[in-house]
């Protein structure tokens, strides 16, 4: 999965689209724009969470293996739990070892991961445009940040989500 192309998925989703253009075909001059759906708005905080989520499962795969699609970088690739990476992400101690960038990126893991259960399983709640679209810039802003970090700090932070600590 492609990141950025989650993140614009997401954007589709969440920016006002004219009412015929949602059916396929061009808007007359007569039609007027509509608010996305609640359920538009929900998939794309939804989106937005798989887009830092599959961000992360392509780097811990591309530093650990490397590029090539071999079924080892798809191990890696799977390998990535929501849950244990939720965790890792919230060890306040040892996340003070990893660069500014990854940490804003875990904390954006964790928000956006929270938004998301809110967006796919609870009823209750209103989203509106401009709330989802600010959600989407934050997850978009955080993988542009987390991908320009040192390979090494990212290889450090793939082995922090992806394997349990062991006592020493």
């Amino acid at each position: 999965m492609n990141s950025r192309d989650l993140i614009e998925t997401a954007r589709g989703l969440a920016e006002e689209p004219s009412a015929g253009a949602r059916e396929g075909s061009a808007p007359s001059h007569e039609e007027r724009p509509r608010q996305p759906t609640q359920a538009e708005l929900r998939r794309a905080v939804s989106t937005a969470y798989y887009a830092v989520f599959h961000c992360l499962a392509g780097v811990a795969a591309n530093v650990l293996i490397g590029t090539s699609r071999s079924p080892a970088w798809h191990q890696v690739y799977r390998a990535l739990e929501h849950g244990r990476a939720r965790n890792a992400c919230l060890h306040k101690q040892a996340m003070k070892r990893f660069p500014p960038e990854i940490q804003d990126f875990a904390d954006v893991f964790v928000d956006l991961q929270k938004a998301r259960h809110q967006a796919d399983y609870a009823p209750e709640g209103q989203y509106d445009e401009q709330g989802v679209l600010k959600t989407i810039d934050v997850a978009g802003n955080a993988i542009a940040r987390f991908e320009q970090v040192d390979v090494r700090n990212r290889l450090e932070f793939s082995a922090h989500v992806l394997f349990p600590q062991r006592p020493s």
